[in-house]
């Protein structure tokens, strides 16, 4: 195993990457690296799949029920991990957007393996289990810190736009073109 610093992994995004709109933040977390470095361990993936939640007035979102103790990290300052339990199995990993106290977030869905992964990363649960992410890492720092996104040299690739998935009881929201994904890539969840 490589030392960490033998590693690449570009340039840590910086706090203000985060503090945008969340759908151009989704957008531009297509291609970047997510890396965790833990137990003498490094692991790297590429972001090829997310999605938008785009706050309290978006009823997909878990602040559409306001700040609890649970989405209390989506409302804190952008850059910072929001990882939660679904089903009471799986773990899911957001990225906070857009200025404290907004409550927004993107999803990262997949991943394509990069450096340490031996298993598959396509769909949300999964690439937490492949990364090592669990609640552990809910609220942790983005910015600094063993697990953080960075830049990547990348080929140009093409985006396509497709509804969130399993977000039915969202009524119209559920039909907004809010998941994004590098076309072609064999890693999306759900091409």
């Amino acid at each position: 195993m490589k030392p960490f610093d033998a590693i690449p992994a570009g340039r840590t995004l910086p706090r203000d990457f985060y503090s945008r709109n969340t759908e151009t933040v989704a957008l531009e977390l297509l291609g970047k690296h997510l890396v965790h470095q833990f137990a003498n361990r490094v692991r790297i993936g590429r972001i090829v799949e997310v999605e938008g939640y785009l706050g309290p007035h978006d009823p997909a979102s878990h602040s559409a029920r306001g700040k609890t103790p649970r989405t209390r990290v989506m409302f804190g300052p952008p850059g910072y991990a929001y990882v939660y339990l679904v089903y009471g199995i799986h773990h899911c990993m957001n990225v906070v957007t857009e200025p404290e106290g907004h409550g927004a977030a993107a999803l990262l869905r997949a991943l394509e393996p990069v450096y340490g992964i031996d298993s598959r990363t396509s769909g949300p649960g999964l690439l937490c289990r492949a990364m090592g992410i669990d609640r552990r890492l809910n609220g942790c720092d983005l910015c600094g810190g063993d697990l953080f996104i960075a830049e990547a040299g990348s080929e140009p690739f093409a985006v396509m736009r497709r509804p969130r998935v399993g977000v039915d009881y969202a009524g119209d929201w559920a039909k907004k073109l809010l998941r994004f994904y590098i076309r072609g890539n064999p890693n999306v969840s759900r091409p």
